[in-house]
């Protein structure tokens, strides 16, 4: 966890080509599964709601979407020192993200061509919107006189196995929770437009969308995998996802608050509200969820965020590199420990507060 606390790289591959952020506990992942499971699915239990899906993705809303306008055309030089840095990081995660999220759906759609071909078109189409959501950031970034080289980065990167069923269970709150940040950013920023200090925000309302589209496909495939959702092991391993992304979300989010600053947001109520948000649309398939209203909730990730930063003071110290080791012992410790007291914490049954038959 400490990495993801330094600042970003600045050194570059070549001129205009910057060197990756170094791979965290932290920072977007890569994903490989096992096909061949993928592509023996049954989706007949929810086959009519997985077919409309297809036909939305098909239509492709935003085709015309993502094209700059002429307010990009100007020079960025005011944004400078660290908000430029903070806003290039955040240019850089959210491309890396996006990207990871085709490499994933273009690899299943090529795999499942043959033995699945609904699967395999849903998956191709998404990797056609994510593809477009890293191009027009990786553009962005130019703006910055950076860009990364996605080639490289695809080759360099460590490859993460999950099972499909695990696949579902981080890619579904991965969108959904994609749909609240950009969605909360935008319409905070469609009421307070002297914050909005790079044209990018004014493109979150349409791309959210796909964000959400993609989240109704993870939900309608797991529908039709009841397997996945309605055993012990099911919940047990809800509560491990859910509590796995609110809580990288925040840890990330918070060390990085003053970008949020600059956007007139506060990173813990911006934080607050998207993981209220993303909780309750994951009770319409999870079989429960997180009792994030409980004040416990954020007083143990509140303790996980104050040990995040000794790990940070330790690793920027000169102590010698043994003794520092001995010093991250403690702090990593809390951290574990506050978070095996939120994943124990009561969780809320979702079929019975949402009334969902599964």
């Amino acid at each position: 966890m400490v990495d993801s606390l330094k600042k970003p790289s600045s050194e570059e591959i070549r001129p205009g080509v910057k060197v990756p952020s170094k791979e965290t506990l932290l920072t977007p992942r890569f994903y490989t599964t096992d096909f061949d499971e993928m592509a023996r699915m049954d989706l007949s239990p929810n086959e009519e709601e997985l077919q409309a899906i297809l036909e939305e993705f098909r239509v492709d809303y935003n085709r015309h979407h993502f094209v700059r306008d002429e307010e990009f055309e100007q020079s960025w030089d005011h944004i400078d020192g660290e908000k430029r840095q903070l806003f290039v990081e955040f240019l850089e995660r959210s491309c890396t993200a996006e990207f990871s999220g085709f490499l994933l759906y273009k690899e299943l759609g090529r795999r499942l061509k043959d033995k699945n071909p609904v699967l395999a078109e849903c998956f191709n189409l998404m990797s056609r919107d994510e593809a477009r959501h890293a191009g027009f950031l990786n553009k962005a970034m130019s703006d910055f006189n950076l860009s990364l080289d996605l080639g490289f980065l695809t080759k360099s990167r460590k490859y993460t196995f999950f099972k499909p069923k695990f696949i579902f269970y981080a890619t579904y709150l991965s969108e959904k929770i994609g749909y609240w940040r950009y969605i909360t950013i935008y319409r905070h920023l469609e009421a307070h437009p002297e914050d909005r200090i790079y044209p990018i925000f004014r493109f979150f309302e349409n791309w959210c969308q796909d964000e959400n589209r993609h989240g109704d496909f993870f939900d309608a495939l797991m529908r039709a995998q009841p397997q996945f959702l309605n055993d012990w092991k099911a919940k047990l391993w809800c509560r491990f996802f859910l509590l796995s992304v609110f809580a990288t979300m925040y840890l990330n989010d918070i060390q990085r608050a003053d970008f949020y600053a600059a956007l007139g947001l506060e990173a813990r109520e911006y934080d607050k509200h998207v993981i209220l948000k993303t909780n309750e649309t994951a009770g319409r398939v999870f079989p429960l969820v997180l009792d994030v209203e409980n004040p416990e909730f954020y007083d143990r990730l509140e303790k996980c965020v104050q040990n995040n930063e000794k790990l940070s003071a330790i690793a920027e110290s000169n102590t010698p590199k043994f003794l520092k080791f001995f010093q991250k012992v403690p702090p990593i410790a809390s951290i574990g420990w506050q978070l095996l007291r939120l994943y124990l914490m009561k969780p809320i049954d979702a079929v019975a507060t949402h009334g969902v038959a599964r």
